[in-house]
């Protein structure tokens, strides 16, 4: 067993006591220094655990909200005081550790075992679908911010590709034109979007993506209006180019119906003027500016 294993483990039972009393015999610090101590005087990582462990405090609030998005079935607080925190720790580690001394998939795994060593017959699997969930939405245009850049450009051309395919879903009711957006565990409102299918044209896979994603099904695919490429993540494969192709897309449905994933926990109509003030990334705000002009909103 490593050293960091071990640090992490010291990391969890700290946060495991503080939780389970919900801190109210305790501080986290003073429950490390009594954990060190006790349990760990000679591990070489003390700073690590202390880094570590302040780092989660910090920002537990996000952390949980996070948490609780990709896993829309289970609020924070019904979730295992043990898989809760193993949680926190993997998802501090994958969203703000250094990449390069803590490359994601370590990160994953790390918690995984967490879970394995100290949780139920489940928490294994629990924990790899939430932080396997965020870990795919990382990729989002604009979320390399938060992934460091680890890649250079010669390493990211090497990459594989994906291909997907997604569109901006519009309809008109008088003189009012409105736009499909869905919500993602980032806080980021972004278009609907999905891998093709088979032998499927992109305009097909665009199509099925949309009705499957947002309800959508009466739609009429119109011109393709734009293409972006990012790099995507996922936990069994790496790092991706994903490149995705968006469309025009027509319908008259009113009613939208999200596809419950880890990933989205929202989606909307937006008229033209709220489009403005959304909080979106760069490259779709890029798309919705084309859109609008092509469709003549001002």
């Amino acid at each position: 067993m490593s050293m960091r294993h071990l640090a992490r483990s010291l990391a969890f039972q700290v946060l495991y006591e503080w939780d389970f009393w919900k801190g109210e015999k305790s501080t986290v610090a003073a429950i490390f220094d009594r954990d060190y101590a006790e349990f760990a005087p000679g591990l070489e990582n003390k700073s690590f655990v202390k880094n570590l462990l302040e780092g989660i405090i910090a920002k537990q609030p996000q952390l949980d909200q996070l948490i609780e998005k990709a896993a829309p079935e289970w609020p924070i607080d019904q979730i295992a005081v043990i898989d809760r925190n193993v949680l926190r720790i993997g998802l501090y580690e994958l969203l703000f550790a250094d990449y390069k001394e803590t490359p994601p998939k370590v990160a994953i795994n790390e918690a995984i075992e967490l879970a394995k060593t100290f949780g139920g017959e489940n928490s294994g699997k629990f924990v790899n679908g939430v932080l396997g969930t965020i870990y795919r939405e990382l990729g989002e245009p604009g979320k390399e911010d938060i992934a460091r850049k680890q890649l250079t450009p010669e390493e990211i051309k090497k990459l594989p590709q994906e291909l997907c395919a997604g569109a901006v879903v519009w309809r008109k009711e008088k003189n009012d034109y409105y736009i499909a957006l869905v919500h993602d565990v980032f806080g980021r409102w972004t278009l609907p979007k999905g891998h093709l299918e088979g032998e499927e044209t992109v305009k097909e896979g665009a199509a099925r993506e949309v009705k499957e994603e947002i309800g959508v099904y009466h739609l009429d695919i119109g011109e393709k209006i734009g293409e972006i490429e990012y790099v995507a993540h996922d936990p069994e494969t790496g790092p991706v180019r994903r490149a995705v192709t968006y469309f025009l897309a027509q319908t008259h449905d009113k009613e939208l119906k999200l596809k419950i994933t880890g990933g989205l926990d929202d989606v909307r109509w937006f008229s033209a003027d709220e489009l403005e003030n959304i909080t979106t990334y760069d490259d779709i705000k890029q798309i919705l500016h084309h859109a609008k002009k092509t469709l003549g909103i001002s």
